[in-house]
């Protein structure tokens, strides 16, 4: 298999990808990934032009501690707390991975070479906690191509427009469900507005939407294989590509709109779908399917490195692969409903438990950090 590297020079499905509009994003953050100038090379190389991180990307990049050892000690020395010091060293390379990418977001006005930064996830739930946190991290950050993720929940979507209103940048998380997506897009300009009643400059407020795919079709799937019948195998593979393009024709609605349009005459940004969770997790289908499927223009696909590599080698990009299966989609998701499975109630179970696996990587994340502060301390003593 071609990997990324080998692809710089050889313009391909990457590039096409690029040509049709979509902007490539890495799933993927490390200290390491930063201090080698792998990210650097990346970036040159014009094959990706943004970056995101969650928790359980942190906890894997930290949570070793490879490249983080001379920053524990110091911070073991100065004894802060557990929380402090996984800010500090998120915040860091954070802000190193923006300075790699500030050429792309000078070249490109801010739209592209981005960086995504995500609340403490036990904070979802709580409006108030999450728009000071989002302020936060914007201030520890301190870099105009940091974007601050927050879950689209509940208590996420006032917090949304309150952050958005303020002029700080956001990447909306956890998407899962069609009405979700428009409570979020509607959350979106509700901040643009507050923004402009403030002075802000709309041109320099961004927004994506992060909408997930893979772990739909991992949810609907098993419960369409634990059916069994012919009609419902017949439809394994085909609900999250199905929701991801009509998410993709309420993003055309709303941002057709008149609302949006008074907005637009005062420079603001649309909010861009992002295609999240694009690794493939059955085995059984083409490892590429969630890029090759979901090309439209005006969208982003964040890839983990070996969906970006696989991209790279085999990616089948032949132009929009989204707005023309409009009236499939809501075929194949009426098919799954009348099989018995409740759309609702499955991107109900995968917000929750998205929230509930950020929460989980999190901790894990502070125990790591928590051990090796001892350590250290001690060692230091």
């Amino acid at each position: 298999m071609i990997t990324v590297t080998e692809a710089i020079a050889t313009p391909g499905a990457l590039k096409r990808l690029a040509d049709e509009g979509v902007s490539i994003w890495l799933d993927d953050l490390s200290r390491k990934r930063i201090v080698s100038g792998g990210l650097a090379d990346l970036v040159a190389s014009g094959t990706a032009v943004g970056v995101t991180t969650n928790p359980s990307i942190l906890q894997a990049a930290i949570g070793s501690g490879e490249g983080y050892e001379e920053q524990l000690t110091d911070l073991a020395v100065r004894d802060v707390t557990v929380d402090e010091a996984v800010r500090m060293m998120t915040t860091a390379d954070v802000r190193a991975a923006a300075d790699v990418l500030r050429p792309v977001y000078d070249a490109t006005d801010g739209l592209d070479g981005r960086v995504s930064i995500e609340v403490d996830p036990r904070l979802a739930h709580d409006t108030a906690a999450t728009v000071a946190e989002a302020k936060q991290l914007a201030w520890l950050v301190d870099r105009p191509g940091v974007m601050i993720k927050i879950p689209a929940t509940r208590a996420g979507l006032p917090a949304i427009t309150e952050v958005v209103g303020l002029g700080i940048s956001v990447n909306v998380t956890l998407i899962f469900s069609l009405e979700r997506y428009r409570e979020v897009m509607d959350a979106y300009l509700a901040g643009l507005e507050k923004a402009r009643e403030r002075g802000v400059d709309l041109s320099t407020v961004h927004s994506v939407a992060s909408f997930f795919v893979s772990r739909v079709d991992s949810e609907i799937d098993e419960r369409l294989t634990a059916l069994g019948t012919d009609e419902a195998l017949a439809l394994r593979g085909r609900a999250a590509l199905a929701n991801a393009r009509l998410a993709y024709q309420a993003y055309e609605e709303v941002f057709g709109s008149a609302r949006w349009l008074a907005l637009a005459g005062e420079r603001a940004n649309r909010q861009r779908p992002l295609w999240a969770s694009t690794g493939v997790k059955d085995p059984a289908y083409k490892d590429t399917l969630y890029v090759d499927e979901l090309v439209a223009p005006g969208t982003v696909n964040t890839m983990p490195e070996a969906t970006l590599n696989a991209v790279a080698d085999h990616g089948e990009i032949t132009g929009d692969t989204v707005t023309g299966g409009y009236a499939q989609a809501h075929a194949d998701l009426a098919a799954v409903e009348r099989l018995g499975i409740s759309y609702d109630e499955v991107v109900r179970q995968l917000e929750d438990e998205g929230v509930a696996k950020f929460e989980a990587a999190w901790q894990e994340l502070l125990d790591a950090v928590a051990t090796s502060l001892r350590n250290k301390g001690a060692d230091a003593r």
